[in-house]
């Protein structure tokens, strides 16, 4: 029996992760050429190219992409079995990459990261935060923590918290063009929709009610963030997790709209790539995530309003 060349697939998704050869190589303490010989001798053995190679760019080609997760895995799974296999007395080290969105990312996770650095000095954190859709196994990712609702994929997902979501708007708009007493009317006016989130809006009352409206307006965008201009500007309604309008709610800049319907419960989810084992670092980070942001995302007030309407702990 012929047995698989497990360096090479290491070897490989370490390229894939920091996209060059040479930056693998620099990573893992080989030489380029040691490097570029694994690649050829994998290639060789499956029978098809990994790589486009030109002077300027590499990139995968589809048969690449369709094995760099399991690349990924392989690789992780013989990192975690070793770190198992050491003395559970060392204390978890070594590099965790991390994405997360970029509001959510400045406000809570820059400090939930500081925390667990002091409690584990031996490990380093790369943070890196986008509100784009990141490929995580592509991309070398331990963690990526997404606000959405999560299609099906071969990720793994944890869901830490519901984020309860107000509907809002200035009042200058309101008072231009009225206030709306039903999601139904939400159809007649200007709304500022989150590129990451399409669709309808769904809404349910306390009594069990529930509505569904498709917004359109003037601005799509993929951060929370950016709609504030806009929205204080009067030029519209937005849906937004209360982090991100809790100030201006509080300043009177932004009011409320629609209060006794609870929006749909879009959640914090924490993705890791497959596989069932992940080297202790990363389980380290996971329970602290899991702890810091397990009630930090959701107000009281919209918890119980999602908890009445029977959409508090759903997925």
């Amino acid at each position: 029996m012929r047995l698989p060349d497990f360096e090479a697939w290491a070897i490989f998704a370490c390229v894939v992760e920091h996209r060059s050869f040479s930056g693998a190589a620099e990573a893992i303490g080989l030489s380029k050429a040691t490097v570029s010989k694994a690649i050829t001798r994998l290639e060789t053995a499956l029978g098809t190219a990994l790589f486009h190679r030109t002077s300027r760019r590499l990139s995968l080609t589809e048969s690449g992409k369709a094995l760099a997760e399991r690349a990924h895995r392989i690789l992780a799974e013989a990192q975690a079995a070793e770190e198992i296999a050491r003395d559970a007395a060392t204390a978890p080290a070594g590099l965790v990459r991390v994405a997360a969105p970029v509001t959510f990312g400045t406000r809570f996770v820059g400090r939930a990261v500081a925390d667990f650095l002091t409690a584990h000095p031996g490990i380093e954190i790369d943070l890196r935060l986008s509100d784009a859709k990141v490929d995580i196994v592509a991309e070398g990712f331990d963690i990526a923590l997404r606000i959405a609702e999560l299609p099906d994929s071969s990720l793994r997902a944890r869901r830490l918290a519901p984020v309860a979501g107000r509907i809002v708007a200035a009042p200058s708009y309101l008072a231009a063009r009225g206030t709306p007493r039903h999601p139904a009317d939400l159809g007649e006016h200007a709304c500022l929709r989150y590129a990451n989130l399409p669709g309808a809006w769904h809404f349910k009352k306390a009594d069990g009610e529930e509505a569904a409206v498709r917004p359109s307006g003037p601005l799509i965008t993929d951060n929370g963030d950016v709609m504030l201009p806009t929205l204080r500007a009067g030029l519209g309604i937005a849906r937004l997790p209360d982090f991100i309008v809790d100030e201006d709610l509080a300043a009177g800049t932004l009011v409320e709209i629609l209060p006794e319907w609870a929006t749909l419960g879009i959640a914090l989810h924490l993705l890791t790539p497959p596989g069932s084992l992940r080297p202790a670092r990363v389980e380290a980070l996971i329970a602290h995530f899991a702890t810091t942001f397990k009630t930090l995302c959701t107000a009281p007030h919209n918890m119980a309003r999602l908890a009445e309407s029977g959409r508090l702990g759903r997925n």
